[in-house]
């Protein structure tokens, strides 16, 4: 049986997401997550010109709360997810792009608390399906340390 011919990525990565301002974020590639996730530590659902925004801040670096980056992105709508722990929540979804490496793609973001998580944002199944191929022995094989992006 022929494979396609995908980039690898490692069991985490660095990526971007440009659309709402991420420079950097060190992501869990996570193939038992059904849904990609990104931490806020707070967020606003507002109305502006009839369409539901999200507004929301986070800290993209672990331990270290010296950044805050606050963002905006229309709301994609509302799903139930169920948690680590398989509680369920009822979630913002947001649609951005991300950049790992020279790929960038599309991908659905929920937005959650994740302040007690050792990662700050979860790369989930249907973010990766079709795209990448995943070694779980590795670790940061296309993304480069993006770090430097922040001043602290």
């Amino acid at each position: 049986m022929d494979t396609p011919e995908l980039p690898i990525l490692g069991w985490r990565e660095w990526l971007s997401l440009p659309g709402i301002g991420v420079p950097g974020i060190k992501a869990k590639v996570d193939t038992g997550a059904r849904t990609s996730c990104l931490h806020t530590h707070d967020f606003e659902v507002f109305d502006r010109e009839g369409r539901e925004y999200v507004k929301f801040h986070l800290h993209p670096l672990t331990h270290e709360d010296c950044t805050e980056l606050t963002c905006e992105a229309p709301v994609l709508d509302f799903r139930e997810v169920k948690d680590s722990g398989g509680h369920p929540e009822r979630r913002p979804f947001i649609r951005t792009f991300a950049k790992v490496g020279r790929v960038e793609w599309e991908i659905d973001l929920s937005l959650s608390n994740r302040e007690g998580m050792k990662f700050r944002m979860l790369l989930g199944r249907q973010a990766l399906a079709g795209r990448f191929w995943v070694d779980p022995a590795s670790s940061y094989l296309i993304g480069k340390s993006l770090k430097h992006e922040y001043p602290c």
